[in-house]
């Protein structure tokens, strides 16, 4: 394989981690649309988790075992972090904690991730440059999230989840590296949307404190209304099936560390799509955190 064709295929690698995290960032709008039409947060990743394993069932039904116990426990991990632990308590954080504490700290993740990359897997040591670009992305994201509100209130239960959350998203990423190259993306992601679903029905009944008539009292009439069936769709199609499937993919190709770099445009991502759907305005401090991210996820993502 030429050199030219190398550079081109890591270029569609680099815009379809972007298009990952255009997925993800318009979610939290998504999200947002559903709560206020009457669904729990719960609910919400239950049902999306349930639709997109039924939908992988159906494209891919041949495989259903792993090679060996050790992998399907794997993969056990990955669904519970990367699914459910993951948005359980950065839902749980949102009630808790305001907005901006749980954003800031559920998107230092790509900080973990480089941290505990490099201690753990030699391959995904970066060098100073790429670091440095890191840095200049991390405080861009500050300055997106914050939004010129320089006032953070202090919610130790709050932000000890969303702590939480970004350390279930780190654990998932790292993880389920060790299963690249040994079965393909569809296989690892429906498997992993299996028990995400699985793990998820716990929290149902934990979030109606026991109650299987609360638990399942889920508000189906809602979705005779278009806006709540498109914005579920959203989550179901783009968010959770085509956004894990290429993910999980940009993770064997790019490399955890630098992949997960890109996770620092999430909230310049929501920022647009909030001001598009929900009106909500963008001071300058937002305009120079986004230009701030752009810069120092191409220093991170640069090759010479």
């Amino acid at each position: 394989m030429g050199t030219k064709t190398i550079f081109v295929r890591m270029k569609i690698w680099h815009l379809l981690a972007i298009t990952t995290i255009a997925f993800w960032g318009t979610s939290f709008v998504s999200t947002k649309v559903l709560l206020n039409h009457g669904f729990s947060a719960v609910q919400i990743f239950t049902l999306r988790f349930a639709v997109t394993y039924l939908i992988l069932l159906a494209a891919s039904h041949t495989k259903f075992r792993t090679e060996n116990w050790k992998h399907e426990l794997i993969l056990f991990i990955c669904g519970i972090t990367g699914c459910t632990l993951y948005f359980w308590t950065e839902n749980t954080a949102l009630s808790l904690s305001p907005s901006s504490n749980v954003a800031l700290i559920v998107c230092t993740n790509p900080l973990l991730i480089m941290i505990l990359g490099g201690l753990i897997y030699k391959s995904e040591r970066i060098s100073k440059r790429q670091v440095l670009g890191c840095l200049i992305t991390f405080v861009g994201m500050v300055l997106v999230v914050l939004n010129g509100k320089f006032i953070l209130q202090l919610s130790p239960a709050g932000d000890l989840l969303a702590c939480c959350a970004g350390l279930m998203w780190a654990a998932y990423s790292l993880i389920v590296k060790q299963l690249n190259g040994k079965y393909n993306t569809l296989f690892i992601t429906r498997r992993m949307f299996f028990y995400g679903t699985l793990t998820s029905i716990p929290a149902l009944f934990l979030e109606a404190g026991g109650s299987a008539s609360k638990a399942l009292n889920i508000p189906w009439q809602n979705f005779a209304e278009p806006v709540v069936t498109f914005n579920f769709l959203c989550l179901t199609a783009f968010s959770s099936l085509f956004g894990y499937l290429i993910w999980n993919k940009v993770l064997k190709q790019l490399g955890t560390v630098l992949a997960s770099t890109y996770g620092y445009a999430l909230p310049m991502v929501t920022m647009i799509t909030a001001v598009i759907a929900l009106d909500e305005r963008i001071t300058p401090f937002a305009i120079a955190g986004a230009v701030a991210i752009i810069a120092g996820m191409i220093l991170a993502q640069y090759k010479k």
